[in-house]
């Protein structure tokens, strides 16, 4: 991201500093590949290295299982949480594995209730937000964030998340994609100084930062506090919860390019021509050994004869999950996807749409295709929060059928 500054902070780094009201501060580097890559500079009224206890903290079944035999799955998330079962879960205790390898983990969860203080360890994460409204408070600030919002936390960042008048905006409803690395604008969307290029499907000025500083309340700003945190390497993961001898909220200036940002999908801008346009064109985070996307309404295809919807196409190198947030998309359509269903289409598979609705593409003239995309380079195995939800008709409706052929 680019730099941004906010509140109170010295002329010069890695020197004493006093706030206006004559307050000591102590500077925090948080920065990533060491002290070489991007990076922001904290200034903290406590010592932000102040630990006094820690405890194990139980991440309940995190277990992956392979996806054999092979075959594309549908998973319908809404059944994970009925309605109302809602009611005093949290977007960080609550979440439902649904796939993950060593590079990522995705989950879901619906939540009406403020989170208790979090940090990955591990890597990023990127949240796309279905619907609801919350306030991500962090050490950097808080940002509002809302339906159809691609949210993207630095690793290690201390946060919290906080719905917003549930009553009104309904439970929050957050899909959870956690690297075990860093979450990237792409590389082909940035000059070389790292300003976004003309004809790049974002800018800037779609960007969303932490507005603030926070600082807590004073009556538990010195109080012994909790932070939940992952940690581990890979899909080796852990649960700790660490205990500082006052609340992290306590940053009266920080400057730098690294903090949580969020951008809307209504703000992307679809790459559209005669033909059809390859997935890598709705791009618009990269982690390793993955990618993300937003598959958002665009203008069809106008070629003679030209199809309107994925043409077949076999993951040589990755394995597709698509999170659809506007219900079944035309290639799917028949095939039971509906509002928050997700699909997983893997390497050493051919997909695309069905044949009605390949054929029915010609001419087309509405798009509804509104979907979250993660690509992943490595095998995807399948969690337990898919298990419970999935669709065993679903691989066998290419070919028409409910059920699999008698010798399967």
């Amino acid at each position: 991201m680019y730099y941004r500054s906010m509140g109170e902070f010295p002329a010069s780094r890695h020197v004493t500093f006093q706030t206006s009201e004559g307050r000591e501060t102590f500077e925090e580097f948080i920065g990533e590949e060491g002290f070489s890559g991007t990076a922001s500079h904290l200034y903290h009224v406590g010592i932000p290295a102040n630990l006094v206890d820690s405890r194990t903290w139980d991440l309940g079944d995190v277990s992956l299982q392979p996806n054999a035999s092979l075959r594309p799955r549908h998973f319908r998330l809404p059944e994970l949480f009925p309605s109302g079962t809602e009611q005093g879960k949290d977007v960080v205790r609550h979440r439902r594995l649904v796939l993950g390898n060593a590079d990522v983990r995705i989950s879901y969860v619906v939540a009406d209730t403020t989170s208790p203080l979090y940090s990955n360890g591990i890597g990023d994460e990127v949240i796309y937000i279905e619907s609801g409204v919350a306030d991500i408070e962090s050490v950097f600030g808080t940002v509002r964030v809302g339906q159809g919002d691609n949210v993207v936390i630095p690793r290690v960042t201390i946060h919290r998340w906080v719905p917003v008048d549930v009553d009104t905006n309904g439970p929050l409803k957050a899909y959870c994609v956690e690297g075990t690395g860093h979450i990237e604008i792409p590389a082909k969307y940035l000059t070389r100084f790292g300003q976004f290029v003309e004809g790049a499907p974002l800018t800037e000025r779609n960007m969303r930062g932490p507005v603030g500083p926070l600082l807590a309340p004073t009556d538990v700003a010195d109080q012994d506090t909790e932070v939940y945190v992952k940690h581990g390497s890979g899909a080796d993961v852990h649960g700790s919860v660490v205990v500082y001898d006052h609340h992290p909220f306590d940053v009266v200036g920080w400057d730098g390019y690294l903090y949580p940002y969020a951008f809307n999908y209504r703000d992307f801008s679809p790459v559209t021509g005669k033909i059809l346009q390859p997935p890598p064109t709705y791009q618009i985070l990269q982690g390793h050994n993955f990618v993300v996307c937003n598959f958002v309404p665009r203008m069809l295809e106008y070629g003679q004869g030209a199809i309107t919807v994925p043409y077949y196409h076999s993951n040589v190198d990755a394995d597709e999950v698509m999170f659809y947030y506007a219900g079944e998309t035309a290639a799917r359509k028949g095939t039971g996807i509906g509002n928050a269903s997700v699909s997983l289409h893997p390497a050493a598979y051919t997909h695309g749409p069905t044949r009605q609705a390949y054929l029915n593409s010609v001419g087309a003239d509405e798009s509804k295709e509104m979907a979250f995309m993660v690509d992943t380079m490595n095998t995807l195995q399948i969690g337990e929060g898919a298990l419970a939800c999935d669709d065993d008709k679903y691989p066998w409706t290419w070919a028409g059928r409910r059920t699999p052929h008698p010798e399967g």
